[in-house]
């Protein structure tokens, strides 16, 4: 049995200060005379502001200033693809001009001595506007112009369509979905000099940094962000918004730190969203089950002011074996804020409508659902030309997995033929996946004479484990006890590093902290050599394989046992050194990149109970077998899958944020109103981790697992909806009503 803490489940090293609240999250770090800021959201979604009114506010108690577009110099748009890490959010800065386009657009910040006098101060800033028509539904909107944004095509999809004996063409919908993390977007903004700091609640703190360096005008080391904790983001805290601009506006006017938090109703405007997508889906096939023809159409909405796509056709290209495919994507612009990626972008919302076609596929055919994607196996990835192999593929293992733990042998094929007691079982199933990416990361770490070791970069822990990640290393190369590794994140004076989103950072550090842990290590035994009563005057770290390494803390021959050596910080006593450190900066090779197709894969399996007498329905069951290489923390890593199978659940059964087209506002703005998944929805859920370390994508062979559990649940769900009630669920989220409906026409 190995004794590695690399896959051990490792309590999170963060946890204490979190449950303790010793953890600072953005607005919770202590400032002197700090002054609040308080936005004025537009109230109407397209239109141009006429007058701006602010004499009473202006004289009401602890006012500091009031900004808006008529009394604020002009700031900059990010330079986007032309500098590297520069992607904003929204392009247009606050208070660009006095067009609205959606509905919560900022128009106005108050700043006061406390947040009641802004908040108060706020509700007096009157603002007249020349209104015009929203439009917040697709189908309102004007038919959009010019080639689609994605397109894509293998072979003759359209000609083998029509020719094929069994067929499928079906339109799939999915709402528009909010992030509604714990902590609300907020930031502090404090300014030294020409010099501004922030403290924020981000998932890229490199990326910030250098966007606000570009929108406020100002070099980049005249920027320093800071996100030590951040209360979840799931993909809507990727990249800055326009409060974090107003919060610096706001401090430099008023010459001291300004404080600016996003209200929870604000949430659901200003700071993105996944948009709504409507996904014909139209599947062809033999009659034995062999997909001769996949053509997938998407429709989604984007802002005025940005264009955000949802790229939901990729996994469309390459899950399943078939010769002609055709995809293609097209944008409307509507009054909405500007959609961003949510946890799983375009591939969660890509496979239901893809896992969806192959369930009722599977029922055209009289195939088990399961039978015909073995029968579809891509063996390679055919979305290139010519196919690439696939850097790592167990998913066959993970069907099986998944069947035998779920126990889908048993399951009978007639809807409503499962039943215990009053209710009535549906079982479902689908295929998860999601792309391995990595980038580039920069780590520093420093062996102290003190017997502690640090290891430092500027990537963030949103809450997945990245802390405890960077520690297991260290420790695993040192021998170092995990308790005394510090880890510090979350601030750009450190070396760069990654943004926490796509599910690339774990396999984006670990090659930084490994080969600076090793660097560290190797300037240990260097200095080990020159000691005057050194043992190892003769004895080389180099070589193949070395002749001197460090194990449990201690620079000992290779060829000897580690109690034989010296620990390592009695060599930097011995050399009065205070430390020695190394840095390293990885990227992934571009031509081992060009090689293999790099991706994760997994398979959902679901149990719902429908009880018709009292129309309930509810998830009884749920198993999960993830392929995603080596999981280097057992804990933290079933955390991931977990939390999002819950969220799958949510985006089947209940999320979905409503525009009232009067106006453009989301009209369940809150959590009384906008509904999510809680204990009582969630059953019991079962999580399987299928190990192949994956080599081509890091030495440890770990993929990101960050989205890939929430990849494949709603199909899954719908799937299981219908094999109890009889009623395909083909928008979602499932609506209580629709299945009573169904029970009726069925029984009629």
């Amino acid at each position: 049995m190995s004794t590695s803490i690399i896959g051990a489940p490792i309590t999170r090293i963060d946890g204490s200060l979190k449950v303790t609240g010793a953890a600072l999250y953005a607005v919770d770090h202590p400032m002197d005379d700090i002054a609040f800021g308080v936005p004025v959201a537009s109230t109407v979604g397209n239109a141009r502001i006429v007058n701006i009114e602010t004499s009473i506010a202006q004289r009401m108690p602890g006012v500091l200033a009031i900004l808006h577009h008529g009394n604020t110099e002009q700031l900059f748009r990010p330079a986007e693809q032309l500098e590297p890490s520069s992607r904003a959010g929204e392009v247009r800065p606050p208070f660009e001009d006095d067009k609205v386009y959606y509905y919560g657009q900022y128009v106005a910040l108050v700043v006061a001595n406390t947040f009641e006098q802004a908040q108060d101060a706020a509700s007096h800033v009157k603002v007249d506007y020349e209104a015009h028509p929203n439009v917040v539904e697709i189908a309102a909107a004007q038919a959009p112009e010019g080639p689609p944004r994605i397109h894509y095509s293998r072979g003759s999809a359209g000609e083998a369509f029509e020719s094929a004996p069994v067929k499928i063409d079906e339109t799939y919908e999915i709402p528009t979905e909010t992030h509604n993390p714990m902590e609300m977007h907020a930031t502090i903004a404090k300014w030294d000099g020409d010099k501004v700091t922030l403290y924020e609640s981000t998932q890229g703190v490199v990326n910030h940094q250098h966007v606000m360096s570009e929108m406020l005008g100002i070099p980049l080391d005249q920027v320093q962000v800071i996100a030590t904790f951040i209360g979840s983001g799931f993909g809507g805290k990727l990249f800055p918004w326009p409060h974090s601009l107003l919060a610096a506006m706001g401090a430099k006017r008023v010459k001291r730190p300004v404080k600016v938090q996003v209200p929870r109703s604000l949430m659901f405007t200003t700071v993105g969203h996944r948009p709504l997508t409507q996904q014909r889906m139209r599947m062809g096939a033999t009659r034995d089950g062999k997909l001769v023809s996949i053509q997938h159409d998407v429709l989604q909405p984007t802002s005025l002011v940005d264009t955000y796509v949802e790229q939901c056709t990729g996994v469309t290209t390459m899950l399943y074996s078939c010769d002609n495919v055709a995809a293609k994507q097209t944008l409307v612009p509507m009054n909405i804020g500007t959609p961003t990626p949510m946890r799983g972008p375009g591939i969660v919302p890509g496979l239901f409508p893809l896992e969806s076609a192959m369930d009722e596929l599977a029922i055209k055919l009289n195939l088990d659902p399961l039978e015909l994607r073995l029968k579809n196996y891509a063996e390679q990835d055919e979305s290139y030309n010519p196919a690439r192999p696939f850097s790592s593929k167990r998913l066959r293992e993970c069907y099986q997995t998944g069947a035998e733990r779920f126990g889908w042998s048993k399951r009978t094929a007639q809807v409503g033929s499962m039943k215990r007691g009053d209710e009535v079982l549906g079982w479902g199933m689908g295929t998860a996946t999601w792309h391995a990416g990595r980038g580039t990361a920069t780590v520093r770490v420093r062996l102290n004479a003190d017997g502690t070791a640090r290891a430092s970069c500027a990537t963030q822990d949103i809450g997945t484990g990245t802390y405890t990640i960077f520690a297991q290393v260290v420790s695993e190369k040192t021998g170092i006890p995990i308790d005394k590794i510090e880890v510090v994140l979350g601030d750009t004076s450190l070396p760069d590093g990654p943004t926490s989103g796509g599910s690339t950072v774990t396999a984006t550090v670990l090659p930084a902290v490994t080969q600076a842990t090793q660097g560290a290590i190797d300037r240990v035994i260097a200095a080990a050599q020159t000691l005057p009563s050194s043992p190892f005057k003769r004895v080389s770290a180099g070589g193949d394989p070395p002749t001197l390494k460090m194990t449990a803390g201690r620079i000992h021959a290779a060829d000897q046992p580690p109690e034989s050596g010296m620990p390592f910080q009695e060599v930097l006593a011995q050399k009065r050194l205070a430390a020695l450190e190394a840095e390293s900066r990885t990227a992934p090779d571009p031509a081992e990149a060009h090689k293999f197709s790099a991706h994760s894969f997994g398979a959902q399996f679901l149990e719902v109970a429908w009880d018709p007498g009292i129309a309930r329905l509810r998830v009884t069951r749920g198993v999960t077998v993830i392929d995603a290489g080596k999981i280097i923390n057992h804990r933290t890593g079933r955390n991931q899958i977990l939390g999002a199978v819950v969220m799958g659940i949510g985006m089947g059964l209940f999320e979905e944020t409503i525009y009232d087209p009067r106006n453009a506002k989301p009209l369940n703005n809150n959590f009384a109103d906008y509904l999510v998944g809680t204990n009582a929805d969630i059953p019991e859920l079962d999580c399987i981790f299928v190990e192949y370390p994956d080599l081509h994508v890091n030495e440890y062979g770990a993929r990101g697992i960050g989205e890939i559990g929430l990849a494949g649940v709603a199909p899954a769900l719908t799937m299981a909806v219908y094999h109890a009630t009889g009623v395909r669920v083909r928008k979602l989220p499932v609506r209580i009503e629709e299945l009573m409906a169904g029970q009726r026409t069925m029984t009629a």
